[in-house]
This record gives structure tokens, sequence and C-alpha cells, in this order.
């Protein structure tokens, strides 16, 4: 007698909670969506149907649910990761990206907005906004920053050439979707998308010096939006099996965390503009730390963390001191040269 869909989900779903993944369900949904090229509510409609013995939920997906109960990575198995809108290539070699970046993703997104409507409205001169994200990995907070706003100029900086390469597939795939988008009914896209090779924690990479210049030399000063995902796992965490998928120097931040984070604040500092926005994600114990960073700089104002869907601290944003009393777009008026760097009182981005 041939298994219905429903019965094949039903057995996809024990053998992923036997083997202790945290979502059996939606996993098994996914595989069974994957292989078989049909949507979630098809297969819902068909959960009665008998499946044949050639059909692809019988040949093929047990090895897939095989692998996934050995605790592979989904997005490994089936070669995406989401963010935004966009389905991200990865796989061996990069980190994927974990739905709690959507987050400050979205944060980025409507502070952004913000800008451009602060622009319009007379404020300063209407340019599109600079984006820079350090450790950009996959390409994730870049490509869904450039997706939501198509006027800013995105950078996307990477130090390992094999996540770079990622980035770059993706960077192509979007310039392929916005290209097809524009082509029927999208707006122009008047902002512009690179993923360069780059050491965040290295000042080298906005150095101005005459002979060499770095790759971020002439974005020095001129940044509103520093972006980052770096590695932030303490060493002794204790993490899912799915982490020793994910590249070793990609995840863990030494000891406290911090080894990454530490150094590019001076990279940060560097590019910002005066009124300018940082966002890093960081470890959930981390968060005070990375307050005292920020504020350590005596650069930042309005130092606010920001918690995840648990409630964990998860986000760190900031505003560059100074511009003058003409407001800087992104935050409210601009303070006083002696004002303290303070985490109160600051609506980023609304």
């Amino acid at each position: 007698m041939s298994p219905t869909v429903g019965s094949i989900l039903a057995g996809a779903v024990a053998a992923l909670a036997d083997a202790g993944c945290p979502s059996p369900q939606a996993d098994a949904e996914q595989l069974m969506m994957h292989v078989s090229g049909r949507s979630r509510t098809d297969l819902v409609l068909s959960r009665r149907d008998a499946v044949p013995a050639d059909d692809p939920l019988v040949a093929q997906l047990p090895a897939l649910v095989a692998r996934r109960a050995a605790r592979e990575p989904l997005q490994h198995i089936i070669g995406t990761a989401p963010m935004g809108r966009l389905e991200l290539a990865v796989g061996p070699g990069v980190f994927v990206p974990r739905p709690e970046t959507e987050l400050m993703a979205q944060w980025c997104v409507d502070a952004l907005g913000k800008k451009m409507r602060d622009d319009a409205s007379g404020r300063r001169k209407a340019t599109g906004p600079a984006v820079v994200d350090l450790c950009t990995g996959s390409g994730a907070l870049a490509l869904a920053i450039a997706d939501a706003v198509p006027a800013a100029d995105v950078t996307g900086v990477e130090i390992d050439g094999v996540a770079h390469g990622w980035a770059l597939r993706n960077l192509e795939s979007c310039r392929e979707l916005w290209a097809g988008e524009r082509a029927v009914a999208g707006p122009p896209r008047t902002g512009d998308v690179r993923i360069i090779r780059g050491d965040a924690t290295d000042t080298a990479l906005v150095a101005e010096t005459s002979g060499a210049p770095g790759p971020l030399a002439h974005l020095r000063g001129r940044v509103d939006l520093v972006v980052s995902n770096p590695p932030y796992v303490p060493l002794d965490a204790d993490v899912g099996p799915e982490v020793r998928h994910d590249p070793h120097h990609a995840v863990f931040g030494g000891t406290d965390g911090l080894d990454v984070i530490g150094p590019m604040m001076n990279v940060v500092c560097a590019l910002l503009r005066p009124g300018g926005l940082v966002a890093i994600e960081h470890d959930d114990d981390s968060g005070a730390d990375v307050v005292k960073l920020l504020a350590g700089t005596g650069r930042f104002r309005g130092i606010e963390v920001h918690p995840d869907l648990a409630g964990r601290d998860r986000f760190t944003t900031a505003i560059m001191i100074g511009g003058g009393s003409g407001g800087d777009g992104l935050g409210g008026e601009q303070p006083s040269g002696d004002e303290p760097t303070t985490d109160e009182g600051i609506d980023q981005a609304t």
C-alpha cells in the first residue's frame, strides 16, 4: 500500500523530533516542499493522496530527513536561507543567517527610511544613504538593506575568501531579481551595491594614505549607517549541533565574544559621519559590554540595547556625536559638544 502525503509528513516529523531538532514540523515541511517543488498549501490539501514509489517524496525525501536528523543545518540541505524577502544561497564555508538578524535589518531599514523622509522635508540635501556592512558573510544584511532601500549605496565587507564568494553569488542573484522587477513595474534603483574583501578590524580599510588608500577611504566620515553581525559567540558557550557546520571563525569571538567587536570600533568611528548610526549584533550576555565599548570611544550618544523576540539582548545601536545644530536626519537634534553619551531618550528609527 502506498504511503500518503500525510503519513510521509508524520514520519519525517517523528524522525526529526527523535533526533532533537528544535522545529521538527517546520523542518519536515520545508524538506518536503524543497524535494517536491510543491507549496505547503498544496501538500496540506493533498495530505490524503497516495504517493507512488518514484515520487521524490518517497525516493529522495528520506535521505534529506536523515541529513537533518544528523543535525546538518536545514539551510545547507535546501541550499538557501531567508533574509527578509530574499532567499540567499548558503552552504559549507559561510555563516548561515539567523532569523534574529532580520530584527536588526528591519531596524536599519526603518532608520534609513526616517533619514530619507527628513531629507525630503528639506532638513538636508536629499541623497541616497551610504551604508557599510562589516563582516557581511553571505551578504545577508547588505543585500536585505539594499533590497528594502533602493536608493542606498551599500558596501559589504568580508575578510574570508569563501564567504566573499557566497556574497558575490548572492549579489548577482539579487541584481537579476531587481532587474526583472524594474523591467516590469519596479521603482528605479538609484543606489549601488558592492562586496569587497577586507578586515573589519583593520583601520587600513579606511586609511587615506596617498600611495595606497584603503578600499573604503573614500567613505571616511561620510557613512550614514554601519551595521555588523560579527563573530560574537564566546568560546565556552553551549551551542547547538548545527553550529559545527558554520565556519568557526565566523561564529566565535574569543573568550568574551568581543575579539572582533572591540577592534572594529576604530573602523566604525572612522566611517560614520556626524549623526550617522551604528548597529551591532552581539551575544545575549554581551549587551552591557558593547555599550561600554561604544561609550568608551567618547564618540556616541543614544546608545541602546535591543532585545530579540525571546527578550534577550541581541543588538546595540548608537548615534555618532556631532554635526552642529541642524539635526542629523536620523536621530533627532544634535547634542552640544559637551553633551554626555547616554542611552536614554533617543528614538532612533521612528
